[in-house]
């Protein structure tokens, strides 16, 4: 049975629709546990016993609404294990009952007491990146302009960068390809339901955010799928780091729908069942 579409759902029937495609990951990893991150939930994953590794503060997506820290934590495995670092996902609070500022504000404090406290991860606290997908890639490329932690780099994987949902993949894929321009509207509709935001604040937009701030970017890769309404957006973003002088890499993967991260269990395309990661360029920025 098919189920019904995003935007007629509330978001307790959409998370519950989550678990219900939630398996377990079954990729070993040295040690994974839950910690507390400066009053924010969170998981550290380390691929070994070795010290000083290079830390990944990674954001989970979701549209601000739903997803958890068991929902990515096999992406979180593989990102540890293939790029040799430790992982530290961040279990922020979420729309409607939390809404904006408050994601943004949890992932700000978590990466802050994540530099200070460095050290007792078994991490490098000059060896940060940020790294998030969708939503996760929106709050990711906000705690790089806003944290004041200075980063390796940020990896931002389909990443919403305008709420104004204005492009031209807004039309062209508005609608069949798993992510759909009404389901984004029932995201943001969420995300700014408590009257603090708006499309055209660059805390929501980051690529609205003044040249200035863009400018301080760290090196930045940016991942985009074909078939994804937000396609567009994430190309510009990039597309706009690099006019200004930020060292960027972006890569459309062809053939993909959003989420194809997440949900490579669920295609059937070979390459992707393998889920080998875009964690070499992490591997480069952490390793210098």
């Amino acid at each position: 049975m098919a189920e019904p579409p995003l935007e007629q759902m509330t978001p307790v029937e959409a998370r519950e629709m989550g678990l219900k495609y939630y398996v377990p990951s079954e990729f070993e990893i040295f040690s994974s546990r839950d910690i507390d991150a400066g009053g924010v939930p969170a998981r550290l994953y380390l691929p070994s016993a070795e010290k000083n590794l290079g830390l990944c503060v990674f954001i989970h997506g979701g549209g601000w609404v739903f997803g958890t820290l068991d929902g990515h934590d096999d992406v979180c495995r593989r990102i540890a294990v293939q790029s040799g670092h430790a992982v530290l996902s961040v279990d922020y609070r979420m729309a409607p009952e939390f809404p904006f500022p408050t994601p943004l504000e949890d992932c700000l404090t978590a990466t802050r007491w994540a530099h200070e406290n460095a050290a007792s991860l078994g991490c490098d606290a000059s060896r940060m990146v940020v790294c998030g997908d969708s939503a996760g890639g929106n709050l990711s490329t906000l705690v790089a302009q806003h944290s004041g932690v200075p980063l390796k780099m940020q990896l931002l994987i389909y990443p919403a960068t305008d709420g104004r949902c204005i492009t031209e993949s807004y039309r062209k894929n508005a609608l069949g390809f798993l992510l759909t321009a009404p389901a984004m509207q029932w995201f943001y509709g969420h995300y700014l339901s408590g009257g603090k935001g708006s499309a055209d604040d660059p805390l929501v937009s980051p690529l609205l955010a003044i040249d200035e701030v863009l400018a301080k970017m760290p090196p930045t890769l940016v991942i985009t799928a074909e078939y994804d309404p937000l396609c567009d957006e994430g190309e510009q973003y990039a597309q706009k780091l690099s006019s200004l002088g930020v060292p960027t890499s972006c890569i459309r993967y062809h053939g993909q729908i959003h989420a194809f991260l997440i949900t490579a269990d669920f295609l059937m395309t070979p390459i992707w069942r393998s889920r080998k990661l875009p964690t070499r360029f992490a591997e480069h920025a952490l390793s210098n």
